[in-house]
């Protein structure tokens, strides 16, 4: 049975991620009373196995660039909402494309690119091994190149959102799991209870989808998959590995960005076969960089994360007896978007026209 609204009960976010952080300081700031829920500890989920990075460029993918390119400017001015800044060091990215298709598909994308405010070109096999000197004598016909990705710091980011979503007055729970929601009632049930709510927001990542359909809501977002990334360390001829950018070797998807003497690196998601994915990422690290042949690669950080079909994060609002907003299927790039994804969904809640086209990023979905 519905009930009346009732202005003195929260909204409350669900999930304590990066992304569910940026909604409730967003809101918060907003003069909402906000709750955010979170089952284990802030940024224990898919933030926890990010490769500090952030990026604007997402090929094929003009809709997260822009995303990207907003939050990367909130980046750059985080002191002035959370009280430190958070590091932004410069490495840029680098996208190796070894068939001609692949260089023809970036520039048909570049226009779509360059108009979502991405700075990136196609630039030949030559400039792209100058760029990074690693690469062995794989093919190669192009790359595009975008200078604008920065090694970050994730906990940073994540501590930076709660304290300043605390300073605005927003209240974070952490251990208390939502097992369902309750729209015709308003209401949550929890860990610690039932909690009436005003309005929701979900953005618990790899949990959004059953949440979303104990709401009447399905979200087409595919099963969790845990994400892992690896630490290759120093080459076996002990000479450190030089500066390189993130680098992103499009056939294989083997993705790489320096770290201390190696580097990290991560190539799609292990699946259940975990040793045989491991052994396919050193092969293709070896052929891709022979220098690093041999070289001790071990895990750095797992994470379970959501996926989109398309990899394009999911952000809408469907009425009914309370909103209930939805911030999912980011796909392991919650962290490069989530500074404008808090900003969409405070907008969406309250019923201003965003800057962002939110059209194109809402997931249609129907009520079971």
């Amino acid at each position: 049975m519905s009930r009346p609204h009732r202005p003195a009960d929260p909204a409350v976010v669900i999930g304590g991620g990066v992304v569910g952080l940026s909604a409730a300081c967003h809101l918060a700031e907003a003069g909402v009373r906000t709750v955010l829920l979170e089952r284990d500890e802030l940024g224990s989920g898919a933030s926890r196995a990010t490769a500090d990075v952030v990026r604007t460029y997402f090929p094929g993918n003009p809709v997260a660039s822009a995303m990207a390119v907003r939050s990367l400017a909130a980046y750059r001015a985080f002191a002035d909402r959370a009280g430190t800044a958070v590091p932004l060091r410069r490495v840029g990215y680098l996208v190796l494309f070894g068939e001609a298709e692949q260089a023809a598909a970036c520039e048909a994308d570049l226009p779509a690119q360059r108009a979502a405010g991405v700075e990136v070109e196609l630039i030949g096999a030559d400039e792209a091994r100058r760029r990074n000197p690693l690469l062995g004598d794989v093919p190669l016909v192009a790359a595009a190149w975008s200078p604008d990705a920065y090694v970050t710091d994730t906990a940073a980011i994540v501590g930076g959102f709660a304290e300043a979503a605390r300073r605005a007055g927003a209240e974070l729970r952490t251990g208390c799991p939502v097992k369902a929601v309750d729209i015709e009632a308003g209401r949550l049930d929890t860990g610690d209870g039932p909690l009436a709510a005003h309005a929701v927001v979900c953005a618990a990542g790899a949990w959004s989808a059953p949440l979303a359909r104990s709401a009447g809501v399905e979200l087409p977002l595919g099963d969790p998959v845990e994400q892992e990334l690896l630490a290759c360390g120093r080459p076996p001829s002990g000479v450190p590995v030089p500066d390189v950018p993130m680098t992103l070797h499009a056939a294989s998807g083997l993705l790489v960005r320096k770290r201390g003497d190696g580097l990290l690196v991560g190539m799609g998601c292990p699946g259940a076969d975990r040793d045989g994915w491991r052994a396919r990422v050193r092969e293709r690290l070896a052929e891709v960089y022979p220098a690093l042949a041999g070289a001790e690669v071990r895990t750095a950080f797992t994470g379970v994360r959501d996926a989109s079909p398309d990899r394009t994060e999911f952000i809408g609002r469907l009425p009914g007896p309370i909103p209930f907003l939805y911030a999912a299927g980011f796909s392991g790039h919650g962290l490069c978007t989530a500074p404008a994804a808090g900003e969409l969904v405070r907008d969406l809640y309250s019923g201003r026209t965003p800057d962002i086209d939110a059209a194109r990023l809402a997931a249609v979905p129907e009520r079971t």
